[in-house]
């Protein structure tokens, strides 16, 4: 268990953190250019570690089509969309509208997931969280004339959102089931994610991430580094040992982490903000309440 709560804090922490080094390289390169750099520098160190434990196998190739779909939508799609929204958005609104994946993963899981079911407490759990994503957005403010939240920013980070939170139900049902080893399946899946951004992302003025150290850094060691290599690993472990819907849960550390982040650059943190972070913890006990309720009833005997 004290591995399970480890991987639990550094996800979140990786994950809360990945939203301002997004922001600061979007001063520089584009989000394409800051997913495809952050994909690569994930992706040596994971090949490094994967070839030195001999986890890659040539046997492997046969579930290439389970590879690419995870590389494709849960890795380069998702880490787009994310910097995308990112770079229109304040980081600690985007940490916390990226913190709705768990949502569409409860949603997805009672539909595509036999064993882990939904009851009334995790429908509403969904609600309430979604409530409190409405409060982050803040549409009604979009659609003044004192525009400070740019719908386009919010729509891409729940784009980004909703994928990866059904990445979870397709790992859980097509490759858990392999018992491939989690580095050799996210070694993969990095792999192959970096050469499809390679081939759509135009290259142009890419070195301009090396005119601040700042930034360079946050991209090579928090986005790269921890914020995709590690947490990939950490986070193929939850999904063994935890199930779909449990190992999404560190999703929701990422609002606290990347509006305290956001508080401490300069980045305005009002009373809506603090409500709409109460409201999401909220949804996260009634999600954890009706996932107990479920297990116990399938534990009693019949």
């Amino acid at each position: 268990m004290k591995r399970i709560y480890a991987a639990f804090v550094l996800l979140g922490l990786f994950g809360g953190s990945n939203f301002i080094y997004t922001k600061w390289a979007a001063v520089l390169v584009s989000p394409g250019q800051i997913s495809l750099l952050r994909v690569f520098l994930g992706f040596v160190p994971l090949a490094i570690l994967a070839w030195r434990n001999e986890v890659i196998r040539r046997d492997q190739v046969r579930y290439l089509h389970h590879f690419s779909v995870m590389a494709a939508l849960a890795t380069a799609f998702t880490y787009f969309a994310m910097a995308k929204g990112t770079s229109l958005l304040p980081s600690g609104i985007a940490g916390v509208l990226g913190g709705s994946s768990p949502l569409f993963t409860v949603l997805a899981s009672g539909l595509f997931l036999r064993h882990e079911k939904m009851n009334r407490m995790m429908v509403c759990s969904v609600v309430v969280g979604l409530t409190g994503m409405v409060l982050i957005a803040r549409p009604w403010e979009s659609m003044s004339a004192g525009d400070t939240i740019s719908l386009a920013g919010v729509a891409w980070i729940l784009a980004g959102a909703m994928v990866f939170g059904l990445s979870y139900i397709y790992v859980r049902r097509y490759l858990s089931p392999l018992d491939i080893a989690p580095l050799a399946i996210v070694t993969w899946q990095t792999g192959l994610a970096f050469l499809m951004l390679l081939l759509f992302t135009d290259l142009s003025g890419i070195s301009q991430i090396l005119l601040d150290w700042r930034a360079a850094a946050g991209l090579a060691i928090g986005l790269g580094l921890l914020g995709t290599g590690a947490s990939f690993v950490l986070y193929y472990f939850l999904l063994q040992e935890l199930g779909a819907v449990a190992a999404s849960g560190w999703i929701y550390m990422t609002p606290i982490v990347a509006l305290l982040i956001g508080w401490a650059t300069g980045e305005r943190v009002g009373l809506l903000e603090i409500l709409a972070v109460i409201v999401i913890f909220g949804s996260i006990a009634m999600l954890e309440v009706g996932r107990q309720q479920v297990a116990r009833k399938e534990a009693v005997p019949l």
